[in-house]
């Protein structure tokens, strides 16, 4: 009699052990809330910590005392050639709804939220794998090109346009953004789910009461991180107010031809910069045709040089 409990004990912990880990992005997946994600913060881009590092933006993460910011940081993808695609609230019967970010092949729907530095609602354009490195477009992230060689700037990428910070799609004042052909295709690619650094970096949010919107009310003082699970120290970096009417530059599709010159012309080309923080992205400014180590990148300006406010990037 004793016997038969004890084996249906070992066959439940073989399955438990036979069950990967799940991230907590994708158990949020399907989880269903009824007051929309605060609006994007703004804050600016730390810079890129070494080569293969890969931008993931901020988002709103939601737990059991409400909306948390889970900042952006850089991540080294779980494989060359794997770019992210940012999890985003949807409006979906009567709730909004998350839907988990992923790594693949192509970049895939991600609401059509604004997040900055290369998401501009559509695909990405902060960089692309080039035979196995990953090459940073520094007209729109901020990387230290005196470190990482492999860079070039496309400021094709860059257009003017109204933008706001609203982080959720559908629903009351949501986007209307609807995946493209392209956009669909990638959904149905073979995925793979967030890194263990990207789980813990949000159970650690998760953990902290300053990046609670009940508390920060939409201005985390950690906005930014350079290092998944960074959360002090140099490479931490704190959301500012909005420019008040931001006109911004965000990117647009670049026809094939139109890239391909741009990386041809520009592949690390850039001149040196130093490890300033890129000074806000998620509203890319005007970009000038200034090839010195303040190049606005994509909705920022490295150092001193003036540019138009408003172009701030939520993220």
């Amino acid at each position: 009699m004793r016997k038969i409990p004890l084996i249906r004990l070992l066959w439940l912990a073989l399955l438990m052990m036979a069950i990967p880990a799940v991230s907590l992005a994708q158990i949020s997946v399907g989880l269903s809330i009824h007051l929309g994600p605060p609006a994007l913060p703004v804050y600016p881009q730390p810079v890129c910590p070494a080569p293969g590092y890969l931008w993931t933006p901020g988002y709103w993460a939601y737990g059991p005392a409400g909306y948390y910011w889970v900042p952006g940081t850089w991540v080294v993808a779980p494989t060359p050639g794997l770019l992210w695609t940012p999890g985003y609230w949807g409006w979906e019967g009567g709730a909004y709804i998350w839907h988990g970010g992923y790594w693949g092949p192509h970049v895939g729907f991600y609401g059509g939220v604004n997040y900055g530095y290369g998401y501009g609602g559509a695909g990405f354009v902060g960089g692309h794998w080039d035979h196995g490195a990953f090459a940073y477009n520094t007209a729109i992230t901020n990387v230290n090109v005196t470190v990482i060689h492999t860079t070039y700037v496309d400021r094709t990428v860059i257009n003017n346009v109204t933008v706001n910070r609203v982080s959720f799609n559908g629903g009351p004042g949501g986007l209307v953004a609807r995946p493209t052909a392209a956009e669909a295709m990638a959904m149905h690619e073979r995925h793979v789910e967030a890194t263990a650094e990207q789980v813990q970096h949000e159970h650690v949010a998760s953990t902290n009461r300053a990046l609670l919107a009940s508390e920060n009310h939409g201005r985390p003082s950690i906005a930014a991180t350079s290092r998944p699970g960074q959360f002090e120290g140099r490479g931490v970096m704190a959301s500012r107010a909005p420019s008040p009417h931001p006109p911004a530059n965000v990117p647009r599709p670049p026809a094939a031809a139109e890239r391909q010159d741009a990386r041809a012309a520009h592949m690390n080309n850039a001149a040196p910069r130093n490890d300033a923080p890129h000074s806000d992205s998620r509203y890319q400014p005007v970009s000038r045709s200034h090839e010195g180590g303040n190049e606005n990148r994509g909705g920022e300006n490295r150092g001193g040089e003036e540019r138009h406010e408003g172009g701030e990037r939520p993220h």
